[in-house]
């Protein structure tokens, strides 16, 4: 393509942004609002995977032992529990140590447990984590049967019920992202194709000059782009200037809350929305103008 006929394309795309410019506005305020939710839904849905992966992080079994069980048994059964499929670590956490933990739990009233420094009740323990939330309870049942280990627990009921509640929460999150996905596409077509439709006598009188297909096609690729990454600027500072106040806020308000505050991923969501912009203007473009192009 020539430089001319580029120039003369960018020229028109340029005119017919001004030209309509109401419908131009409307089209880029359509395209922020849209990409502007789906934005902030994608970092609701990234914020729900963070808080549940978390919530998993945190769950472990304990084994508790006998009382009987001498030092080699102890370090036989340490063995044992990190050759189960799926654990990642085997802390051992002694009667004293066990004791100590609950103390310093206890703040201020911890030396009501003073008295228990002799006689201390509490059994040795190990604490295992896994790769998988999900094998706890399986591997529970493996770490019961074997030599020494007086009983195991692990939230029996609560883990299964969280591991539930996790596992939908982001189907859930990915639906409602899909949704405004789809509704943002919608939204943006059919208001290029308003334009388009606003032009028909126009695109029909260069047909029948003997325009080619994609003569015509390209100034309406470039207003769509250019509407596309105009609208998708709006929406991608809108949702990092409001991510930003957001994650602010919540760690004033609710400290024990951690949102996800990786300015990489941040950066890619904001990216992402940019570059869906400036796609979902071309391929509007490109659907709206098809029955205009037919011979």
């Amino acid at each position: 393509m020539r430089l001319k006929t580029v120039e003369r394309h960018v020229n028109e795309a340029l005119r017919s942004i001004w030209r309509n410019g109401w419908l131009s506005v409307a089209s880029v305020v359509t395209v922020a609002v849209s990409l502007f939710i789906l934005g902030f839904t994608t970092l609701v849905v990234l914020n729900v995977d963070y808080l549940a992966g978390n919530l998993e992080s945190g769950v472990e079994m304990t084994v508790f032992l006998q009382n009987n069980v001498t030092a080699d048994q102890t370090q036989a059964l340490n063995k044992e529990l990190q050759a189960l499929p799926g654990v990642v670590s085997v802390q051992f956490v002694s009667k004293d140590q066990a004791l100590a933990d609950i103390k310093q739990s206890m703040g201020d009233r911890g030396d009501l447990l003073s008295g228990l420094a002799e006689d201390n009740p509490l059994p040795d323990a190990f604490r295992v984590k896994t790769a998988d939330p999900a094998t706890i309870p399986a591997l529970a049942a493996q770490a019961q049967h074997l030599d020494g280990v007086d009983q195991v627990r692990y939230g029996a009921g609560v883990v299964e019920k969280l591991l539930a509640v996790t596992h939908w929460l982001r189907i859930g999150g990915l639906l409602m992202m899909v949704l405004v996905g789809v509704s943002a596409v919608f939204l943006i077509a059919t208001t290029i194709r308003v334009s388009v439709h606003a032009r028909r006598y126009e695109i029909g009188i260069m047909k029948f000059l003997g325009a080619t297909n994609w003569f015509v096609r390209s100034p309406f690729l470039l207003e769509g782009v250019g509407l596309g990454f105009a609208g998708s600027l709006l929406a991608g500072a809108a949702v990092y200037l409001g991510y930003v106040f957001v994650v602010n806020a919540a760690q004033q308000a609710l400290p024990f809350l951690q949102l996800m505050d990786d300015p990489l991923t941040l950066a890619t969501v904001v990216g992402g929305i940019l570059v869906l912009g400036m796609l979902i203007g071309v391929l509007g473009s490109l659907f709206s103008l098809r029955r205009y192009l037919k011979v």
